[in-house]
């Protein structure tokens, strides 16, 4: 059972955690062939978005496409006299812990606001816009009052003595808030930006809703930055699985950007530019960014107005300052900054490795902020670089590294396994999933307790039930091994900040693909890439 999220101290901390040989499966060498095969990054992104509504917690609508999953959490909130009814659960577990919940929808709405027209030339824009309503409409009714935001449902230490479909939950549902008395600046600015990146994806369809997050979003920033303080100490239940280790810093920058963004005001800029020493947003030179690790994210949307020149004269050395940590970031992903340890590390199948706990994370946001920023490069003209040592970057090599990063989680790795599930030949099979794990709902409405389902599905050997396609999981260790085990929640289970950031990306590099010609194999079923890969882990 999962205990920890992540640890995501290492901008501060340096930490190197290697998995025990003895429990993961020995690298083969690199296969030359699943490297040079092409992707279907449009099976790739519908597979993507179905993984949300696997995801949903609350009352599931009509059309809902994850059959295998029902209706749950139908009383979140009633002990409290609030309406917490919906949103996501974050990963195998039931617990909807509100940071990591925020920054899934942020990046979900990041995704469509730079590459939307390719996520609806797919044909997928609706599915998109309903994944991040799913988390928007929970925030509406989690943001109670203006200085008044419920951030956890259900507890994470009672969740994990139970292994149960959220159809049968028993555990406890007792809902936590940040307020005056009990701020919570980190998952009030999270939310916030959240609300401000939204408001701006639903503006042409939905310019209504699109005003209605945007007024929670200032009402959130205004709360996060009056009364400041970090959430974890006013939620001790959420210390041991998403501990604000950065602080909240980073979130309050980042809010304010996001703010910027969607309003144009000046206010919000000037904002980040006077807090950028104090807050740390052009003093971190970050390798991470992350649910919790926000400057690189920050210093990238900082760059952006510098290089729009979306800014006045006395912000322009600031965002200089800004832009100087984010190719510091940006040269760390391709390894080519002068101290090696300034860089992240890689496997040797060129996977970028952070840490052994959903290492995939990092490597997902990566791709997408190389992607991003080279995008960014390439829209300022043709003399913008990446500055890195004595080297000078383009926009077309940073892309490179973006779409070699999409690649291997896409199956371009030693082990020619794709770690988005359901995608290819070969994906994990025994998923950490409490839902994925059991028989669905559907098909038998008995009750499953705590107990049973440890008895009875939790060490079952066999492939899931259910395909939790679209998750993308924790994935291999820094030598690229990977073992397929439910009991290995450190590589198989997944988590929804994991997927958000590549739901952009499959869209983008499915327009890139058809524009040179790229062929793309035509996709099995979810069926037999089941069976296929239970065969190939049970031989292993």
């Amino acid at each position: 059972m999962i205990m920890r999220r992540s640890s995501s101290a290492a901008a501060w901390v340096l930490c190197v955690a290697v998995a025990a040989a003895s429990v993961l499966f020995l690298a083969s060498e690199a296969a030359s062939s699943a490297a040079a095969a092409p992707h279907d990054y449009e099976e790739a992104l519908r597979k993507s978005l179905l993984y949300f509504e696997a995801q949903r917690s609350g009352r599931l609508p009509h059309g809902q496409r994850v059959a295998w999953r029902d209706h749950s959490g139908l009383t979140d909130g009633l002990e409290q006299g609030v309406d917490l009814v919906g949103g996501y659960y974050d990963a195998g577990d039931h617990v909807k812990f509100g940071l990591p919940m925020a920054f899934t929808v942020t990046m979900l709405s990041w995704s469509l606001l730079e590459y939307g027209g390719d996520v609806a030339a797919s044909g997928e824009f609706a599915h998109a816009l309903e994944s991040i309503k799913w988390g928007t409409d929970y925030f509406i009714k989690a943001h109670t009052q203006p200085d008044e935001l419920w951030a956890e449902v259900g507890d994470g230490d009672t969740d994990h003595y139970c292994w149960q479909r959220p159809e049968d939950m028993t555990t406890s549902r007792q809902a936590y808030k940040v307020d005056r008395e009990r701020p919570g600046s980190d998952v009030a600015g999270e939310t916030a930006a959240a609300l401000a990146a939204a408001s701006m994806a639903f503006r042409a369809t939905n310019p209504h809703y699109a005003h209605l997050l945007l007024h929670h979003a200032q009402q959130l920033f205004e709360f996060a930055d009056k009364y400041r303080g970090k959430y974890d100490s006013s939620i001790a239940e959420v210390k041991s699985y998403y501990a604000s280790v950065s602080g909240y810093h980073d979130e309050l920058l980042w809010a304010a950007l996001w703010l910027h963004r969607a309003t144009g005001r000046a206010a919000y800029l000037d904002y980040v530019v006077d807090n950028a020493h104090e807050f740390g947003g052009t003093g971190w030179a970050i390798t991470e960014f992350s649910w919790d690790v926000k400057y690189a994210g920050v210093q990238l949307l900082a760059t952006r107005l510098l290089l729009n020149g979306d800014h006045s004269e006395r912000h322009r050395d600031t965002l200089e300052l800004y832009r100087a940590k984010a190719e510091h970031y940006m040269c760390a992903c391709m390894g080519k900054n002068a101290a090696p340890e300034d860089n992240v590390e890689r496997s040797p199948g060129g996977m970028l490795y952070v840490r052994q706990w959903n290492n995939m994370q990092y490597v997902t946001s990566a791709a997408f902020l190389l992607s991003v920023y080279s995008g960014y490069l390439k829209d300022a003209g043709a003399g913008e670089r990446v500055t890195c040592a004595a080297e000078a970057v383009g926009a077309e090599e940073v892309f490179g590294h973006a779409r070699a990063q999409v690649d291997y989680v896409l199956g371009s790795n030693p082990r020619g396994i794709s770690y988005l599930v359901g995608y290819g030949a070969k994906f994990p099979a025994r998923v950490h999933h409490r839902a994925a794990s059991i028989v669905p709902y559907k098909d038998r409405k008995e009750f499953i307790g705590c107990a049973q389902g440890f008895d009875d599905w939790f060490g079952r050997k066999s492939a899931n039930p259910n395909v939790v396609v679209g998750a993308i999981v924790g994935g291999p260790d820094r030598r690229d091994r990977f073992k397929d085990d439910r009991v290995n929640y450190m590589q198989t289970e997944a988590c929804t900040y994991n997927t958000a950031p590549m739901v952009g990306m499959f869209a983008m590099l499915n327009r890139v693909a058809r524009e040179h010609g790229t062929s793309a194999p035509t996709p099995t079923t979810v069926t037999t890439q089941r069976q296929e890969i239970s065969t190939s882990t049970a031989a292993a």
